[in-house]
């Protein structure tokens, strides 16, 4: 079966047997994707208190499918570089849209919003949403298959200073919990629209954590669930978020709806959260 064909299937089918199993919303453990294979780019520079030796991720990686993608994105790095250097944290929640959801920007046709959705994988898709925000994704899929992965929340982990000029919160909570916060809080734009993930060199990136394994023991367990803030494909379970993490925008309870099962149908049916 080809990418094209695996993407006409329900969410429930489109990872086939790589999706993280669960119940009740709940993974038994953090997901087990494949190994990724990094590119031999490293983050120019050290990360102040972290390992300077950060891993990108091979455009191999953004390939499948973005359900499959958006569960396995957890646990590591994203980053924005600023004058004074890197400022970003650790992504605890994000959501996948795909090319046969009604709630995805590609949907239906190609426009010059969405038009970066359609292009090589490993590019950043940036979009303004109620006319004041900014939402960050990273583009899955082979060209001309129009999905993404939607970074939800991260966790902040370096550059703060950076992050709280640009954000003043009462709660530290606040800062990152959201993906217009996230983008305010980094600076990202729509200048960083269509920018190369894979690249060193781009002023956006997403990273491999080194310690993963051990960060997803201490934030897990994996939460899959349905996604939030949308009117089309509600039911359908493509948010991923790490229940352990205190900057996860909205729990499973919170969101007024249960955890999805891993199995769960799509119900029949505005767009990217």
């Amino acid at each position: 079966m080809t990418a094209a064909q695996r993407r006409t299937s329900a969410p429930s089918s489109v990872e086939g047997n790589s999706r993280p199993k669960a119940r009740n919303g709940r993974a038994s453990g953090h997901a087990q994707a494949r190994q990724v294979e990094p590119t031999s780019d490293r983050i120019p520079g050290p990360l102040p208190g972290h390992r300077p030796d950060l891993l990108l991720f091979s455009r191999e990686f953004f390939e499948p499918s973005a359900a499959w993608v958006a569960p396995r994105l957890l646990g590591h790095w994203l980053l924005f570089c600023t004058p004074t250097g890197w400022s970003g944290g650790i992504i605890v929640e994000t959501e996948a849209y795909l090319a046969h959801d009604p709630a995805c920007h590609g949907y239906k046709r190609q426009t010059a919003r969405n038009r970066t959705m359609y292009g090589p994988p490993g590019h950043a898709y940036v979009y303004f949403i109620y006319g004041n925000h900014w939402c960050f994704n990273a583009v899955c899929g082979p060209p001309g298959v129009a999905e993404a992965v939607l970074v939800r929340a991260i966790e902040p982990a370096v550059g703060l200073p950076w992050m709280q000029k640009r954000r003043a919160v009462a709660d530290a909570r606040e800062l990152t919990n959201g993906p217009a916060k996230c983008c305010a809080a980094l600076g990202i734009d729509r200048t960083h629209d269509g920018i190369d993930l894979c690249q060193a060199a781009s002023p956006v990136l997403l990273a491999r954590h080194p310690q993963h394994d051990h960060l997803m023991s201490c934030l897990g367990p994996l939460i899959t669930t349905t996604r939030i803030g949308i009117s089309q494909a509600p039911d359908w379970p493509l948010r991923f978020y790490l229940e352990g993490s205190r900057f996860v925008s909205k729990r499973a309870q919170d969101a007024g709806r249960a955890p999805a099962r891993s199995g769960a149908r799509p119900t029949k049916p505005e767009a990217q959260g």
